[in-house]
């Protein structure tokens, strides 16, 4: 017998095999159903059973909005760390993480290029990064895109994925909303239209300031969008909010949208859109 039993290998007795399916498979948030990583990204991550819309990276946004390649501006621009802000760790310590986390230097990423053959100049948040959260460097990409719009003559569009302004900015993160708003009215001023997207989430100072000024305020299906968390707001007026309060399509309802829109339609949306409001020619 000893003819048929198989040799042993010198390293000991052979290990058992594993099937490695860690980060192969998603559980959607809304209905709970595992998804196929590959179906779901196929389906430009929206769930196919309920339509849930996971969050998405701003690169993969530009690549779902632009025809094709995109020049990004201002890559180089980083916080200084004026305050020197500390809670449970440093302000600089939470930016070398979210900068390995993202390959970015701050929550957004401003570009220009042709969406449906029409120059448009976009501008797309990253919430990896600190939350998507406004700081200067934030509001300064911003603010130099729409002047670049203006020179240029063309649309600019703002995809908003952001918890608000960044606290480790004290003030100074809270005069990006005033400094973003004055360049949106020079853009207004030159006839170029500016269309607002919406996503989850969409809160505090980005809400309070860009984020709800454009000529067309569109969201995602199922974002959450509002000033202050509804936690807040019901410890403040002691009532129990509506069922839906502050998802996109109850804001519709109530007149603070003028569209919800899937993301599987969003670019054909925005380009009948610009051909209504007008702006830079194809």
């Amino acid at each position: 017998m000893a003819l048929f039993r198989k040799a042993e290998s010198p390293e000991g007795p052979p290990k058992p095999r594993r099937v490695r399916t860690e980060g192969l498979w998603i559980k959607c948030d809304s209905c709970g159903v595992i998804i196929w990583k590959k179906d779901l990204e196929a389906n430009l991550m929206v769930c196919e059973k309920c339509d849930f819309h996971f969050k998405i990276a701003a690169r993969s946004r530009l690549a779902l909005l632009f025809d094709g390649p995109w020049e990004g501006f201002d890559t180089g621009l980083r916080t200084t760390d004026a305050l020197g802000f500390v809670d449970q760790r440093s302000y600089q310590e939470r930016l070398e993480k979210a900068e390995a986390a993202t390959g970015l230097k701050d929550a957004v990423i401003t570009a220009t290029g042709t969406l449906a053959g029409r120059p448009v100049t976009i501008c797309a948040m990253e919430y990896r990064f600190i939350g998507g959260s406004m700081g200067v460097v934030v509001g300064e990409k911003i603010t130099l895109a729409i002047e670049r719009a203006v020179e240029q003559g063309t649309p600019v569009i703002i995809v908003s994925a952001s918890g608000g302004a960044r606290m480790m900015e004290g003030a100074l993160s809270l005069m990006q909303m005033a400094k973003v708003s004055a360049a949106l009215t020079r853009l207004g001023a030159a006839r170029l239209p500016y269309v607002s997207v919406l996503t989850d989430p969409t809160t505090g100072g980005v809400t309070a300031s860009y984020a709800m000024l454009g000529d067309l305020n569109i969201a995602e299906p199922g974002a959450l969008i509002g000033f202050a968390g509804p936690r807040v707001i019901e410890q403040t007026i002691r009532q129990k909010l509506p069922k839906g309060f502050q998802r996109s399509e109850f804001l519709l309802e109530h007149g603070m949208l003028d569209a919800v829109v899937r993301r599987k339609e969003m670019k054909a949306f925005l380009e009948h859109a610009l051909d209504f409001l007008g702006g830079a020619a194809r």
